[in-house]
């Protein structure tokens, strides 16, 4: 059996407007539906990232590694290391190319999940650079 692959991911988060307009200025993603004040639901097209306000839920000790975001180039994980800094995001690390061909990143949100901005050979859809 196998699924149609990762699309869905939610976050608890203490700064719930902050997150938001991270992950749409960063990443460009919009706001699919807001039930309610404390509700968020964004999306780039084809997944679904759904922030949670948590106001007893602390930014240190988070279970989750981090998420990541594909992109289609392997130049473009550079370019993306970019736009990220001139947004003042913080970066957990610069940018490496992987022994499996992979190209990333890390940032952080401002809840302090770790977001890695990807380049991967079997899913993205572009082509290595020569």
């Amino acid at each position: 059996m196998k699924t149609a692959g990762l699309r869905h991911v939610a976050l608890n988060v203490v700064e719930l407007e902050a997150c938001c307009d991270f992950y749409q200025q960063a990443f460009g993603m919009e706001i699919e539906w807001q039930p309610d004040a404390d509700n968020i639901y964004l999306t780039s097209g084809n997944d679904n990232l759904a922030l949670h306000r948590g106001e007893a839920v602390s930014n240190e000790g988070q279970r989750l590694d981090h998420i990541g975001f594909i992109i289609d180039e392997i130049d473009a994980v550079d370019d993306w290391y970019v736009h990220i800094k001139k947004l003042g995001g913080r970066i957990v690390n610069e940018p490496k190319t992987h022994r499996d061909g992979a190209r990333s990143f890390y940032c952080e949100d401002p809840a302090g999940n770790v977001v890695q901005v990807i380049y991967h050979p079997p899913i993205s859809r572009g082509t290595a650079s020569a």
